[in-house]
């Protein structure tokens, strides 16, 4: 890789020069800029952004931490974060979590150390703790999809409450009562919001519900296995599932279709947020869709206002989901 050195003895000039040039700072005449240009496009030099990161305290580059980019969800949540973020001129590092906080605060500890201006956080906990080292470096950072009690921070969420309560009401508006639900982890915000959703409309509706049919654990396929499984251990089974996210959605189908039982003829099913390519999946899910471009682009938006002004109060953004009907929770038999 070639040096400014090099740059500069292509074009003639001291280093400086090229430096001025590359920063465009200083005075250089319209010839000695062209040559220093040329030299640069013929020795393909990259200027070492980080070095001039830590002079100027800029480095145009962000982080993006998520709990699991092979999640379509958080996939169109990187992809909006990333068009935002180019458009302003800044990179953005993508980093999967997998719901691990020890891998999260690698992570953390790896974007700070390469002085990146701000971070975007799915967090992979509710504590607080993980989160102090971004404080203590005065990094600011926004929170998506998720609280976490006792940080003051920009925020951007889901109605969670309102999408878990659109699709129960659905599936009672199908004639289901056994109405059985599929949680993410115990303590974290999206998880307890959807259940409390759940249970707020069939509350409403006087329907009562079996322990058993309320199972909890990680926003995960397998997770969505085993909790599926647990609601079938014993009669009487429901007659439909709300899942709190697609993963679990995706394993709890699997663990149906282990048993011979057809969606949505034997059970329906629905869950929070979409699948790609819905068209070929059968039965098509009805989803409590949310806008998971606008997570990420609005996430930036918040750290550009927070880098412009760091001391204005917290905002948050509450996206509102899109009740998508399909043929995965018809009426009951």
């Amino acid at each position: 890789m070639a040096t400014i050195r090099e740059v500069a003895a292509r074009a003639g000039v001291a280093p400086i020069t090229v430096s001025r040039v590359i920063n465009g700072s200083g005075y250089t005449s319209e010839e000695t800029r062209k040559r220093v240009e040329e030299a640069i496009r013929e020795l393909e030099y990259v200027p070492n952004v980080l070095a001039r990161g830590l002079r100027s305290r800029r480095t145009h580059t962000l982080g993006l931490l998520v709990t699991d980019v092979t999640n379509p969800f958080w996939t169109t949540v990187a992809r909006g974060a990333e068009d935002e973020a180019m458009r302003a001129g800044y990179a953005l590092f993508l980093c999967n979590t997998d719901e691990d906080v020890a891998k999260q605060q690698r992570y953390i500890h790896a974007l700070l150390s390469r002085r990146v201006e701000g971070l975007i956080i799915a967090p992979a906990s509710s504590e607080a703790g993980p989160l102090r080292p971004v404080a203590r470096a005065g990094v600011p950072f926004v929170l998506v999809d998720r609280r976490v009690p006792d940080v003051a921070a920009d925020l951007v969420l889901g109605d969670s409450v309102a999408g878990a309560r659109l699709l129960a009401e659905h599936l009672l508006s199908q004639g289901h009562r056994r109405i059985g639900h599929l949680g993410g982890p115990v303590g974290l915000s999206t998880a307890d919001e959807r259940e409390q959703g759940y249970r707020q409309a069939l509350s409403a509706a006087g329907v009562e519900i079996e322990p058993q049919w309320v199972q909890r654990g990680e926003y995960k396929q397998e997770a969505g296995y085993r909790l599926m499984q647990a609601c079938l251990a014993q009669p009487p089974w429901p007659t439909a599932v709300l899942a709190a996210n697609n993963a679990l959605a995706v394993g709890a189908l699997a663990a149906l279709r282990e048993r011979g039982l057809n969606v949505p003829r034997d059970m329906g099913l629905v869950c929070f947020d979409d699948v790609p390519q819905a068209s070929q999946i059968d039965p098509f899910l009805t989803v409590a869709a949310q806008p998971a471009y606008e997570f990420g682009a609005v996430a930036v938006r918040l750290l550009f206002e927070r880098l412009s002004d760091p001391k204005r109060p917290p905002q948050t953004v509450v996206l509102p989901p899109e009740l998508i009907v399909r043929r995965s929770a018809g009426p009951l038999n």
